[in-house]
């Protein structure tokens, strides 16, 4: 049976997995300030990203994210193992993402993957201390004409 506190834990990080999709869906990298431990290593490189520290991160998104006109992070099916303040998580994310082609056509890029994680609780709060991300799928939909 799992505690009270366990519970608690729980909840916390997938909400805070959930503030970081928040985050990057809305493009307000500074909100990953209070997602991510200053000291943060990320790595997106199963996907083609980047990988570094929160600031090159956010740096990252920033410069590449502006490429897609729309997209979106569903976390979901998170495995998480607390111990003390300390915990570890393999979370499931579709991401969907809009490509703008160069011919005025676009398609839809389909990335699934999962995120596998280390937790860290740092003043109450629980923070991501290292992200990698572990490749499922990507999937281009070919561009169909306009019906207009």
């Amino acid at each position: 049976m799992l505690s009270l506190q366990e519970i608690s834990d729980r909840l916390e990080i997938q909400d805070l997995m959930v503030r970081y999709s928040h985050a990057v869906d809305t493009r307000q990298w500074d909100l990953l300030d209070d997602v991510f431990t200053a000291d943060a290593h990320i790595d997106y490189s199963a996907m083609g990203g980047a990988i570094g520290d929160l600031m090159a991160t956010k740096a990252f998104l920033a410069q590449v994210l502006p490429n897609f006109p729309a997209f979106q992070h569903l976390v979901g099916n998170s495995s998480i193992t607390v111990d003390g303040d300390t915990a570890t998580g393999r979370t499931m994310c579709h991401n969907p993402m809009l490509v703008a082609n160069g011919d005025g056509q676009q398609s839809i890029m389909f990335c699934g993957l999962w995120y596998l994680d280390t937790f860290v609780r740092i003043d109450g709060r629980w923070r991501i201390k290292e992200r990698v991300e572990e490749k499922s799928y990507m999937y281009l939909t070919p561009a169909t004409p306009s019906m207009g």
